[in-house]
């Protein structure tokens, strides 16, 4: 299991783009100090909006201060990759018990270049899965039985194992799949039925955000892609700054009204008018000063999250931010170098760190209540070698989430772990083994919370 959730870790945080290899490796080459920080930027030079001497620890003013949360609702459909076009759900009712109702394997897991990254959907009583080779399956809700199957590979590009990602959304009782072969693709929601098939330059790795009649998907260029969701008639585009090297997470826009939010690899969040991609505004997620050559990798592969008038996202290089909706101003920002989505809900954001700790903060000026490491205690020692020689070092596992579940906060890991930790003190209140690495943040549908691994499985905990 170590072995392989320490190859599993370094596809993906090294992953990048092909052909852009030996400048990638040049830039990120720990021992070429020299040369200092190489940038790629268009017009103008990259602005740090994080202090370099800025500590991430909780604040004392809010030591023994309390927040307020939404209450639990029920929530009946999970159409889109985040759960609604602006990303976010609340509070949601469901798993009191957290206990393991059933598992289905759903096709091919992560191995050998195949990587299942697609988060999962539901809507009318089922949920909706991809596998690492593109197999897009109907699950009923209830008892994860397979209602359909279609494989959507196109078959000029079957033996393509690079072509990995992708993802689903629902709408209006239509599927739209994304996937690194290139394409997006419509299906029928009720019986997997081919509605359209259209080609992209580049693979896709993120899934769509579909609002509106229109269908938005990043492809791998840093290229935010619309269609047409009736016809998948190319729209308009919107081309964001290039950046060899980034994360194999991608992530899906967010959407307010017109007003369409965009994370890409160059660590750029940008607001663009849904109607016609023209921008409203531009800020870049990265700090000036950093200490390794992973943190050179810019990009957001996490969700930005709209709520009550502002835009939180966390980048790869270190940034956590709060930026109001309209004005593209920064409200605050803190020093975490994240690769999931954050969740704000009621007077506080919750987001993981790369390293493992969630971080509980104010929403409304970035104060810090609590940080909890699940990874305390882990052991960075070599293991094997000769004298200490030669040994691997076991890599800290990676957490993804949070979903906010009953007051609870659920995460899933590389471990092969889910912890559930109360929301309001950051307390470990249960972990479960799941078999597998998670790494896609668990939705909630009904009474049931539903989690994908690495090894193409759907677990329902309820």
């Amino acid at each position: 299991m170590t072995s392989r959730r320490n190859s599993l870790l370094a596809v993906l945080l090294v992953a990048s783009l092909g052909a852009s290899g030996c400048s990638t490796l040049g830039r990120l080459n720990p021992f070429d100090r020299d040369k200092g920080p190489q940038e790629i930027a268009g017009e103008g030079e990259r602005i740090s909006i994080v202090p370099a001497d800025q500590r991430l620890e909780p604040a004392e003013a809010l030591a023994g201060v309390g927040f307020a949360l939404p209450s639990p609702s029920v929530v009946s459909e999970w159409p889109l990759p985040g759960g609604t076009p602006e990303q976010w759900v609340g509070n949601v009712d469901a798993a009191p018990g957290l206990e393991v109702a059933w598992r289905r394997g759903f096709g091919r897991g992560s191995k050998g270049g195949y990587h299942v990254t697609a988060p999962p959907i539901s809507a009318a009583g089922r949920v909706y899965v991809m596998d690492a080779e593109a197999n897009v399956s109907a699950r009923d809700a209830q008892s994860g039985a397979e209602v359909w199957r279609t494989n959507i590979r196109p078959d000029d590009n079957r033996r393509d194992r690079e072509a990995f990602g992708g993802g689903i959304a629902f709408a209006d009782g239509k599927l739209y799949v994304s996937s690194g072969y290139r394409e997006v693709v419509q299906l029928d929601a009720a019986t997997g039925a081919l509605g359209w098939r259209t080609r992209t330059d580049q693979p896709i790795h993120a899934a769509p955000t579909v609002s509106a009649g229109r269908v938005f998907v990043v492809a791998l260029d840093n290229t935010l892609l619309t269609f047409d969701a009736a016809t998948g008639a190319l729209g308009w585009t919107y081309q964001a700054l290039s950046e060899p090297a980034r994360i194999l997470a991608a992530s899906s826009p967010a959407i307010f009204g017109d007003t369409v939010i965009t994370a890409f690899g160059s660590g750029e969040l940008i607001a663009l008018r849904a109607a016609n991609g023209n921008d409203l505004w531009n800020e870049a997620l990265s700090r000036a000063s950093r200490t390794s050559a992973l943190s050179e990798i810019r990009d957001i592969p996490g969700r930005p999250v709209i709520y009550q008038g502002d835009v939180y996202a966390v980048s790869h290089s270190g940034v956590f931010s709060a930026t109001d909706l309209r004005t593209g101003q920064s409200r605050w920002s803190l020093p975490v170098v994240g690769i999931s989505t954050p969740l704000p809900a009621g007077d506080v954001v919750y987001v993981v760190s790369r390293d493992g700790q969630v971080i509980c903060a104010s929403r409304e000026s970035g104060q810090i209540y609590w940080i909890r490491d699940l990874n305390e205690g882990f052991s960075t020692k070599k293991r094997g070698g000769l004298f200490g020689i030669g040994g691997k070092r076991p890599v800290r596992p990676i957490w993804s989430g949070p979903l906010l579940a009953n007051n609870r906060l659920i995460v899933v890991g590389s471990s092969g772990e889910l912890a559930s930790l109360d929301a309001q003190t950051g307390e470990v209140q249960k972990r479960i083994g799941l078999g597998s690495p998670a790494l896609i943040t668990p939705i909630a549908v009904g009474n049931t919370i539903y989690v994908v691994t690495d090894e193409a499985e759907l677990i329902a905990l309820r």
